[in-house]
């Protein structure tokens, strides 16, 4: 009898300390859980009351689409991923550009097919050099990167339809005072883009294997076009087989690298010397001397309007392409039946082939940086000339992941002039050229030094790329650079009166010019998957390997993300517990509203696996 009442009794204990474990356990889930309700209220607060802000801005362009004062708020509460910070400023340019956004989505009915498109626009109403619709190509690829957030696919795969099938596809360029080249090509071709990576980006946040399989030969059918229009043909110049595009086309109006081409070429461009060649390649008022010069009557092909018809092989149209060829590669083997696969290998053959030219025909060993060189089939002009001048668009093959990581020690050096003030530093923001370059100049409506969002939402990634998927360890300088500029950029948003324009001047400007609520760049997804780390897969798992450094914020809440049909929040916080003694320092990652992850240090790369995970259904209306 004795022997079973200490047995009950130890049964009794045992049973007080498990229950008393899990009660800990449940009680330190609740935490997490309770935290997660309060700070997702608290940033829908914070997102009501930015948009009734924006909303009262003056002097702002009209959306482009239904989207506006009356309805706005309600679409963004519905779709965008919430963000909030301990730093307002970063909170609130977030904001905003989600605001800007909304105002760029635009319902087109198309008179080719009678079809209705929802597009995005760049700049509001209708301009010249623009498509039909509105839609501009130039930043199409910062817009799928940024809008593939969105929690309604609907919008994007419309957009991609659009260029890759509607009349974009195959309506050729209007002709107007805007056109400013000889080359008559497809709307969906009339600037550099890279569409195709930009829809793979897309897949990975919405899979859709469906869509996926409807749209891939559209696609192919795009890169034909710039194989068909854009390769350098002259199979005996160094610059075979690379792709081409002029300055304009490559969305960079002009640049250092074409007036050392131009420079150094004779005949038709004799015109530009050392001495004289800022009369004639310096912005939009100096072409116009060009046209009425005795070069332009005797040689009148070699210039359009006053714009010389004169082709550089940038490291940015290359890296655009060889990113689409890896697409394509992606996109196909994920079908995974015999035809696809072999489609696959014929484009990661290509993609392959571009990447080795890339590497040695525009890397500069000497000067340890990707350089453009001049087309080696310009009709006018120097061909296969080497332009040593360092460029931001240097960087773009970073952004691709092209560098090969067998020997990336090989080009990792160029990253030092990105934090150079030699380089592209400077006191309010990047610039696009070199500043210890003689040319530099940051005043010209150009790419000579003048800072374009456009460019730093390319090198930012790139950067970002290079310390995760590159540097053998990443130290707190590194995060720190990438966070400096990152802030610059927020601060260039404003401080009355937000706004995101087409420049900035990288050494003492306040503030962006040109038009207003312009979306010809990036911030969402500089937010999300640059700096908080989110990295999106194809498989259904992801990647969060943040780059802010611990002592920037007290805490951010980055939710509601709609990814493979589930929904995905971050917290970090310094300090989960104040009243204790030191900081509790956590970042929670939750699925479907449910803990999935917690982990002490922010900066640790975790992958979240959501196969095991029950899958929610959403409607979209």
């Amino acid at each position: 009898m004795n022997k079973i009442i200490k047995y009950c009794l130890c049964c009794a204990i045992c049973w007080i300390m498990v229950t008393s474990f899990v009660g800990c356990a449940v009680n330190k889930d609740s935490v997490y859980r309770k935290e997660l309700a309060t700070v997702k209220i608290q940033a829908e607060k914070q997102l009501k009351a930015d948009i009734t802000e924006f909303n009262n801005y003056h002097d702002r362009p009209k959306s482009d689409g239904p989207f506006n004062a009356d309805n706005n708020q309600r679409f963004l509460i519905d779709n965008i991923p919430f963000f909030i910070s301990s730093d307002t400023n970063f909170t609130h340019v977030y904001n905003y550009r989600w605001w800007m956004v909304s105002k760029h989505l635009k319902l087109f009915k198309d008179p080719q097919d009678g079809n209705e498109y929802w597009v995005i626009t760049e700049f509001f109403g209708d301009r010249p050099w623009a498509s039909l619709s509105g839609a501009i190509t130039c930043p199409v690829g910062h817009q799928f990167y940024d809008v593939r957030w969105l929690r309604d696919p609907k919008y994007l795969k419309s957009y991609a339809n659009y260029f890759m099938s509607g009349s974009a596809s195959y309506l050729s360029q209007r002709e107007n005072e805007n056109f400013l080249t000889y080359k008559s090509r497809p709307e969906s071709h009339h600037f550099s883009s890279w569409m195709i990576d930009g829809v793979d980006a897309f897949l990975k946040v919405h899979p859709d294997r469906e869509w996926q399989g409807d749209i891939l030969p559209s696609l192919e059918k795009h890169q034909q076009v710039w194989d068909s229009l854009f390769t350098v043909r002259n199979s005996e110049s160094e610059t075979a087989g690379l792709y081409k595009i002029l300055d304009l086309y490559d969305g960079m109006e002009f640049s250092l690298s074409a007036v050392l081409g131009l420079i150094e070429s004779k005949g038709a461009y004799s015109l530009y010397t050392e001495e004289s060649w800022r009369n004639y390649y310096l912005g939009w008022e100096t072409t116009e001397k060009a046209a009425n010069s005795i070069n332009a009557r005797l040689y009148p092909e070699a210039f359009r309007k006053g714009y010389p018809d004169f082709y550089l092989s940038r490291p940015s149209i290359n890296s655009y392409v060889y990113g689409n060829l890896a697409a394509l590669a992606r996109l196909y083997s994920l079908l995974n039946d015999a035809t696809s696969l072999k489609k696959s290998k014929y484009y990661q053959q290509r993609a392959s082939a571009l990447q080795e030219k890339i590497l040695t025909k525009l890397w500069s060993q000497q000067d340890q940086f990707f350089y453009t060189r001049t087309a080696g089939d310009n009709k006018y002009g120097v061909r296969d000339f080497q332009t040593r001048v360092r460029e931001s668009v240097g960087y773009t093959p970073w952004y691709f992941n092209l560098i090969p990581h067998s020997n990336q020690s090989k080009y990792e050096k160029a990253w030092d002039m990105f934090g150079s003030e030699r380089g592209f530093a400077n006191e309010a923001g990047m610039t696009t050229a070199e500043r210890q370059h003689p040319y530099y100049n940051e005043q010209a409506y150009a790419w000579n030094g003048r800072g374009w969002p456009f460019e730093n939402s390319v090198v930012y990634k790139s950067y970002a790329n290079y310390l995760r998927n590159y540097k053998d360890s990443i130290v707190e300088s590194d995060r720190n650079l990438l966070y400096n500029h990152i802030e610059q950029l927020v601060k260039l948003h404003g401080k009355s009166e937000l706004n995101i324009g087409e420049w900035y001047i990288p050494s003492d400007g306040d503030s962006f010019g040109g038009e207003k609520d312009y979306f010809h760049s990036t911030f969402p997804d500089i937010l999300i998957e640059d700096l908080i780390g989110f990295k999106a897969l194809h498989e259904d798992k992801f990647v969060l390997e943040p780059l802010l450094p611990v002592q920037e914020w007290e805490y951010f809440y980055l939710g509601n993300i709609s990814y493979h049909n589930h929904l995905i929040d971050i917290i970090w916080k310094r300090d989960w517990e104040p009243k204790q003694v030191g900081n509790q320092s956590k970042l929670c990652v939750y699925v479907d509203g449910r803990l999935a992850v917690k982990n002490e240090d922010l900066n640790a790369k975790i992958t979240v696996d959501l196969i095991k995970r029950k899958k929610i259904t959403r409607t979209w209306h």
